[in-house]
């Protein structure tokens, strides 16, 4: 496993744009392609974007694109989350994840989470 640490988050108006960051150490972590999910109360944590686990791929929920952009700093072992046009319905808690895996879609997919970070957005 790696260990992911977030940063970024808070409260935002409608149309408004927020920046998610996970810093992750470990030996183990160039073998890691890097996720976000999302939890908002009373629902199942569902999945927002991603890396493919070769190349340069990139994954994201139907939800979220065009809106939310994946990236990363190699140097800096760091993904980031840039969010923009942020809807009310985006608020939740999200979550960096790693996996070492093909399939990407499922939490069940991962196995290193950060700690979470609370986005809310208001109309």
């Amino acid at each position: 496993q790696v260990q992911l640490v977030q940063s970024g988050g808070g409260l935002v108006q409608a149309g408004g744009s927020l920046r998610l960051s996970c810093a992750a150490s470990g030996r183990t972590f160039s073998s890691y392609a890097m996720g976000w999910f999302r939890q908002a109360p009373g629902k199942e944590r569902e999945f927002v974007a991603t890396f493919g686990l070769i190349g340069s791929t990139l994954y994201y929920a139907d939800s979220v694109k065009g809106r939310f952009t994946i990236s990363r700093d190699n140097a800096k072992n760091t993904v980031y989350l840039q969010m923009n046009s942020l809807k009310p319905e985006d608020t939740a808690v999200y979550y960096c994840a790693g996996r070492r895996g093909l399939g990407y879609r499922n939490q069940y997919d991962y196995d290193s989470w950060g700690q979470g970070t609370q986005v809310t957005v208001s109309s």
